[in-house]
């Protein structure tokens, strides 16, 4: 895989125009406020494993409207709390599949509480539905498109809310301490980072690795990759549709939502990315309005980014800003 984007000269320089709708901060607050009066009402199941040294629940929770969420909880066996918890956000197409795939930070002591992403599992298996899938106007079996024509029905004002409220079940656990919650995530997990930090206050840190859901006007003129190219073709044959599906997607733009994010911040850019366009993400990190921002290149990094370094580099910072 080659460079495809731009070098890292060109990165240092670059000056990403933000698109953001006027209303943007009333649209989310509007969006969680109609969830106040629905409970989390998390249920943490035990969930028997091999995994002797952690604890280890099935966990579901209300969503947006209610909707019930699952996700797993995974703590430290016999280590004292409360401890610090990181929640966990999945890739574009990913459920939570099994517990295994979730030992790095509980293993890193810290409680962990993974959200499966509602409708999604066909790459890796989910156990959420997403009972609302109503759209207006134009639309696609895409998620990115789900609802294209109006914000209020798009796809992902379900998906970053459950974010948000997945934010407060881990708060809320009694094994947890509410003051050293962080949240993590990879690709559309790293977008959905970046989002839940924007619209959550009091978070201890925040890692994006190589987040997707940034810049997406950006995004389709620098890669003909999967996922972005779903809005590349659906505009190819609805050119009538440009400004209104951009519209749209700047509600969910995560460069957006980190220019509200005030906590210690990690982002990863491998340059090689032809997934998620080194642009964007750079977009991302440039954008962000936390005081103390960290970003990590991989110069010959895929989508994939550091492969057997990221999760150290991950641990590492988070290590640093959940200690108690």
């Amino acid at each position: 895989m080659a460079i495809i984007d731009l070098t890292f000269d060109q990165l240092a320089a670059y000056d990403c125009v933000r698109e953001e709708p006027a209303d943007f901060d009333e649209f989310w607050e509007r969006t969680l406020r109609s969830t106040h009066g629905i409970a989390t009402d998390p249920v943490f199941t035990p969930e028997p494993t091999a995994l002797s040294a952690l604890d280890v629940f099935d966990v579901e929770f209300g969503g947006w409207a209610g909707d019930r969420v699952k996700g797993w909880f995974l703590a430290p066996r016999h280590v004292p709390g409360p401890l610090p918890c990181v929640v966990e956000f999945i890739g574009y197409g990913c459920g939570r599949a099994t517990p295994y795939q979730w030992i790095t930070a509980p293993s890193a002591g810290f409680c962990t509480l993974v959200m499966d992403n509602r409708g999604q599992g066909g790459y890796l298996p989910g156990d959420t539905a997403d009972p609302d899938p109503a759209t207006a106007g134009g639309s696609s079996a895409s998620f990115l498109l789900r609802g294209a024509d109006d914000p209020a029905s798009h796809y992902y004002r379900r998906l970053m809310t459950d974010a948000v409220r997945a934010v407060q079940v881990a708060r809320d656990h009694p094994r947890v301490d509410p003051d050293r919650v962080a949240v993590m995530g990879g690709s559309q997990g790293g977008g959905l980072a970046l989002a839940a930090a924007g619209l959550t206050g009091g978070l201890a840190a925040v890692v994006a690795q190589q987040p997707f859901l940034c810049s997406y006007r950006r995004a389709t003129q620098a890669t003909d990759s999967n996922p972005y190219f779903e809005i590349t073709r659906y505009l190819r044959t609805n050119p009538d549709r440009v400004d209104r599906t951009f519209r749209t997607l700047s509600y969910f733009d995560a460069v957006n939502h980190a220019a509200r994010i005030t906590a210690p911040t990690l982002v990863t850019v491998p340059l090689m990315d032809d997934v998620c366009p080194p642009s964007t993400t750079m977009a991302a990190y440039r954008h962000c309005g936390a005081a103390e921002k960290e970003l990590t290149v991989w110069q010959y990094g895929d989508h994939g980014g550091g492969e057997t370094r990221a999760a150290a580099a991950a641990m590492d910072f988070l290590a640093k800003h959940l200690a108690g």
